[in-house]
């Protein structure tokens, strides 16, 4: 079965049960959670939380980029979230290249890449300046707030990160 298939069945099966078509856009928690798009990371879940309790933000690596600012600005001013908590997680595969060595894979298939792909090598780091990005920001300003964590993908534990 494609994943195109399996997508449609799986959806079919949710709406069938479907009963939160009243959950309200603004997260009940006021909360946005910035996370890797690892498969292994279950935001919702890792994190004890349920479907409408927090804005949930997912990129390579639970990286703050400039598109995340901008959703963490859209999320706060238009859905009234007071918090971030960003969250990494071990054996991270964007600590596992650097731009030059993606760079030549992809020069080897013939496609040429300037394009700044944003590893790092240390996740408690990307981390950390994950959060000082978002506490730095003038348009996410005091009292919003952000916290940094680490997810164990083998152990299925959090670990804050001060």
């Amino acid at each position: 079965m494609s994943s195109v298939d399996r997508v449609i069945r799986g959806n079919e099966a949710w709406s069938r049960s479907f009963d939160r078509g009243d959950l309200r856009a603004p997260p009940r928690l006021r909360a946005a959670v910035v996370t890797c798009m690892d498969c292994r990371l279950d935001p919702l879940r890792a994190l004890g939380l349920d479907l409408g309790d927090a804005h949930v933000i997912r990129n390579a690596g639970a990286v703050v980029t400039d598109d995340v600012l901008r959703s963490l600005v859209i999320s706060h001013w238009e859905l009234g979230t007071v918090e971030a908590l960003v969250v990494g997680h071990t054996a991270c595969g964007m600590t596992a290249f650097t731009n030059e060595t993606l760079r030549r894979k992809l020069g080897s298939s013939g496609l040429d890449a300037t394009l700044d792909f944003l590893p790092f090598r240390d996740v408690e780091e990307n981390v950390r300046a994950g959060v000082g990005r978002i506490l730095a920001s003038p348009l996410l300003p005091a009292p919003y707030a952000a916290h940094g964590f680490v997810y164990d993908v083998a152990t299925g534990g959090l670990t804050p990160l001060a």
